[in-house]
């Protein structure tokens, strides 16, 4: 490559890089200058095709020219509101246009900046909400085994993911179920895997190792995306509403990758028929360009908080970029891009024609496994001996150079693709799949 191509690049000593191996990316960076559609732009020039939405939030392709004007007129006419004891109308329109989406009774929303600082917020309310009803001793939480539910204290803690817990403390009283991959009954699903829902059942034998009245909230991915995509079990999630129902338990969904249509419906409580009693937002709610994130909470858990005092503060928490003017801009101009071409639907549309291209790379060299739902899909490749994730990892790297963006965490890959994608776009996307798998060792 012709050294011209990067006379540009500045230094990358600096930048302590967030999930990645710094030494070795910076052996061999991977720069992307430019973005548009489907596709962005490598630093020489190259199109690359975006395979994973960015990291499954740039829902409606990228460089939406309607969400950049809304931003820059908002930069122009109120950059900042304070977000304590003030605000400013067009958060109170975009918590308007979130209640009207949202499973009915969840309607009440409590802005964040990000997926992380929406569970950390979501395990806090639910904390207050027993406290407020006279049930103070209700402070664990149980998460799942294999769950991602971000980088914070609380999110680490309910996760379930080895390499984010081992370096850091966690939070004590939280326990978890069992994931629900089941690659001996269930390998190459296509959609909800047939068995598994007695996994949910579990929750019993935990209640009744802890006590029911020790637990505030339960709180799991409907389809677990980072360790790898992992739909629920056909029954599963309903089982764990009916659950935490006779137990007296909080449900949690963290929708932070499944909202906003990546199952081809707003939200996955809408696909699955089952309504938790808070839901944690981030990720497509702007499109990617501001961070954002939001928690849907149920009327009944907002209005136990309502309480005392008029001049006293409910919940003792919030960030400073709490529901921030240009965050909220650019949240309403993506929701009514979402309506106006009807991108969710788009997505129902081509969820049938993805899982059959997806899983036509059954058979290639290393491949062990596939699951898809949505717009979602992983494929497990088998792991080289004494070098778990290498595997993975090259197959990022070619496909890079060939013109995909992937995400590997380990040996599987993760797939969820804008959701304006179309019939040959996903063609090409499956194509240049199985070119790197040939040429892998």
């Amino acid at each position: 490559m012709d050294d011209a191509a990067f006379s540009n690049r500045p230094d990358l000593s600096a930048y302590w890089m967030p999930f990645t191996a710094n030494r070795q990316f910076k052996a061999d960076p991977r720069l992307i200058v430019g973005a548009k559609g489907l596709f962005y732009q490598s630093e020489d020039g190259r199109e690359i095709l975006d395979g994973t939405s960015g990291l499954w939030c740039v829902n409606a392709g990228h460089g939406r020219v309607e969400i950049a004007a809304a931003i820059q007129r908002q930069v122009l006419e109120l950059d900042y509101a304070p977000a304590f004891q003030m605000s400013h109308p067009k958060v109170f329109q975009l918590a308007n246009e979130l209640a009207r989406m949202t499973p009915p009774g969840l309607d009440r929303v409590f802005f964040t900046n990000s997926g992380s600082e929406s569970v950390d917020t979501a395990l806090k309310i639910a904390l207050a909400y027993h406290r407020a009803r006279g049930e103070a001793h209700r402070t664990r939480f149980i998460g799942r085994e294999r769950g991602y539910h971000g980088a914070g204290f609380g999110g680490i803690s309910v996760g379930g993911l080895v390499n984010n817990r081992r370096a850091f403390v966690t939070l004590p009283g939280v326990d978890h179920l069992p994931h629900t991959h089941d690659m001996a009954r269930n390998a190459f699903s296509r959609g909800q895997p047939a068995h598994g829902v007695e996994l949910a059942d579990e929750l019993e034998r935990i209640v009744a190792l802890h006590g029911a009245d020790s637990i505030a909230a339960v709180i799991v991915e409907p389809v677990a995306g980072s360790a790898g995509v992992l739909p629920p079990p056909q029954g599963y999630l309903k089982r764990l509403r009916e659950l935490c129902d006779k137990h007296g338990l909080l449900l949690i969904f963290d929708e932070v990758i499944t909202g906003f249509g990546r199952l081809g419906t707003p939200f996955g409580a809408d696909f699955f028929g089952v309504t938790p009693d808070i839901m944690t937002l981030a990720k497509g709610i702007t499109n990617a360009t501001v961070p954002m994130g939001a928690v849907i909470s149920h009327r009944r858990i907002h209005d136990a908080l309502m309480q005392g005092p008029d001049a006293a503060i409910e919940l003792f928490h919030g960030y400073t970029y709490s529901g921030h003017p240009v965050a909220s801009a650019a949240a309403l101009a993506t929701l009514e891009i979402y309506e106006r071409e009807r991108i969710f639907e788009n997505a129902a549309a081509l969820s049938p024609v993805w899982e059959e291209m997806v899983h036509s790379l059954r058979g290639r060299r290393h491949v062990i496994d596939i699951r898809n739902l949505g717009l979602m899909a992983a494929i497990d490749l088998a792991p080289r001996d004494g070098a778990v994730g290498a595997r993975g990892y090259e197959a990022l790297v070619r496909a890079f150079q060939a013109g995909l963006l992937i995400r590997p965490t380990g040996d599987t890959l993760a797939l969820s693709p804008p959701l304006i994608i179309a019939e040959a776009q996903i063609g090409r996307l499956v194509e240049t799949l199985g070119a790197v798998f040939d040429a892998i060792d």
